[in-house]
C-alpha cells in the first residue's frame, strides 16, 4: 500500500507526463452572457459557444426557467433523499409518465446522470456469466460499468451489422448494446437493422439514446431497455431508464446508484418537463436541421472536410493533440468556443474539434465559424 508521499509522487509524475504528451485537463470557469444568443464568457471575453450540447437551445428558454423557479417555490432546492426514503415526488413521476407516453416503453427510473443511469442499468443486469456484444464506439460509462461487474465484452466494428451478427451467432444468450447518435463521430447506429437482429437472435437490445432522443428517429425502435438523458436535446439535469414495468420495478429494488443516491432535483425535473412540451411539436428540431445543412454547405464551400454527420454534433479530425488544441486556441482568440477533443477519448491521431450545433444558433454565427475554420486550420 502506497503512503501519501508515494501517492504525491505517482500523482506528479503521471501529471507531468499527460502535459508532456498535450493531453492534461484542467476545468476553466464558464458563464453564460444573460440576454445573448449562444454566448458564453471566460476570463473576461465573450464567445459563441460551439462546445456545450444544449441542442435545442432549451437551457435558457424563459419557459423552462419559469417552470424551474415555480418547482423551487413548491418543493425547494433539493428532494433531500433517495427515492426510497422520502425523495420521489409529484414532480418525477409526472416527469417519469411524460417519458412514457412520449417514448411507448412501459415505465421510467429517474437518476441525477447518463453516467450514472448506464451505470446503473447495466451493473443490476449483467454479471460476470453474462456477454455483452457492443459497439466498438459506445460510451465511457458503459465500458466501465461492464469492466465493473466483469461481464465478457466483445466489440464489434463501428456500425457493422455482419460483425455484430457474427458475434451474436457465435455467442448466443448474449444482450448487443450500441448508442443511437454517438457522441464523438456524431454518425448514427442502424438502430432498425440491429432491433431485428436482436429479435432474430432472441438478444435484449439496450440502446444509450442520449444524443439521438428527440433529434433523429430512435424512437421508432423500442428496444429492451434505452438510456435518455435531459443535458442534450432538452437542456437539463439528469437521466432517465426506460423499459418494461418489470425492468424499472427491479432497477428500483436492486440499482444502488438509484438506491444509496439522493433523487434528482424536483425543481430538475419540472424544467425537463416543460422543456419536453416545448419539444414536442417538431419545430426546434426543424430549425436545428436546417442549421446542420447551413453549417455543413458552408463548411465545404470553405474547404473543411468535416466527417459524415447528419447530427447536432460536427467533428473536424485533425490529427495530433498538439494540432487540436492549436485551432482551438486560435479559434478562441476570435471568438468561438468549441471542444478539443484528444485521447483517450478518440483513439491516437484521431484528434479533432467537436462542433456543436444548436436550433438556437443563427445563420451569421454559422458562417463565421465556417470561416473562421479554413483561416485557423490553414495557419496550424
Amino acid at each position: 500500500m502506497a503512503n501519501a508521499g508515494e501517492l504525491l509522487q505517482r500523482i506528479a509524475s503521471q501529471q507531468h507526463q499527460l502535459q508532456a504528451r498535450g493531453l492534461w485537463r484542467q476545468r476553466q470557469l464558464t458563464e453564460p452572457v444573460v440576454g445573448s444568443v449562444r454566448r458564453v464568457q471566460r476570463n473576461g471575453q465573450q464567445f459563441i459557444d460551439f462546445a456545450g450540447n444544449d441542442y435545442l437551445g432549451l437551457a435558457t428558454h424563459p419557459q423552462v426557467i419559469t417552470a424551474q423557479q415555480q418547482a423551487l417555490q413548491r418543493y425547494g432546492c433539493g428532494s433531500t433523499a433517495s427515492p426510497l426514503v422520502s425523495g420521489y415526488s409529484n414532480a418525477h413521476a409526472q416527469l417519469e409518465q411524460q417519458l412514457c407516453e412520449l417514448s411507448g416503453h412501459e415505465a421510467a427510473l429517474l437518476l441525477p446522470s447518463g453516467f450514472a443511469g448506464n451505470s446503473a442499468l447495466l451493473k443490476t443486469l449483467f454479471t460476470a456469466s453474462d456477454t455483452v456484444i457492443a459497439d466498438k464506439l459506445i460510451h465511457a460509462s458503459m465500458i466501465d460499468a461492464l469492466r465493473d461487474r466483469q461481464v465478457k465484452l466483445q466489440r464489434f466494428a463501428h456500425n457493422d451489422l455482419a460483425h455484430a451478427e457474427q458475434l451474436l451467432i457465435k455467442t448466443p444468450r448474449s444482450a448487443l448494446v450500441t448508442e443511437s447518435v454517438f457522441s464523438m463521430d456524431g454518425d448514427s447506429a442502424p438502430l432498425t437493422e440491429l432491433a431485428a437482429l436482436c429479435q432474430r437472435c432472441n438478444s435484449p437490445l439496450i440502446v444509450d439514446d442520449a444524443h439521438g432522443f428527440l433529434l433523429s428517429d430512435s424512437l421508432q425502435v423500442k428496444p429492451f431497455a434505452r438510456l435518455v438523458t435531459f443535458g442534450k436535446a432538452l437542456g437539463g439535469q439528469g437521466a432517465a431508464i426506460l423499459g418494461s414495468q418489470q425492468l424499472i420495478d427491479y432497477l428500483v429494488a436492486n440499482a444502488r446508484e438509484y438506491i444509496y443516491s439522493t433523487a434528482l432535483a424536483p425543481a430538475a425535473c419540472a424544467g425537463v418537463s416543460q422543456a419536453l412540451q416545448l419539444a414536442a411539436d417538431g419545430y426546434l428540431q426543424q430549425q436545428l436541421s436546417q442549421n446542420i445543412a447551413y453549417f455543413r454547405q458552408a463548411c465545404a464551400a470553405q474547404g473543411i472536410a468535416l466527417m459524415p454527420s447528419n447530427s447536432a454534433i460536427q467533428p473536424l479530425v485533425l490529427g495530433d493533440s498538439e494540432r487540436v488544441m492549436q485551432v482551438a486556441a486560435r479559434l478562441a482568440r476570435r471568438g468561438f468556443l468549441v471542444g478539443a477533443i484528444r485521447p483517450p477519448t478518440v483513439p491516437a491521431g484521431k484528434g479533432r474539434l467537436r462542433l456543436t450545433l444548436s436550433a438556437a444558433h443563427q445563420p451569421q454565427q454559422l458562417l463565421a465559424l465556417a470561416t473562421a475554420l479554413a483561416e485557423c486550420c490553414d495557419d496550424a
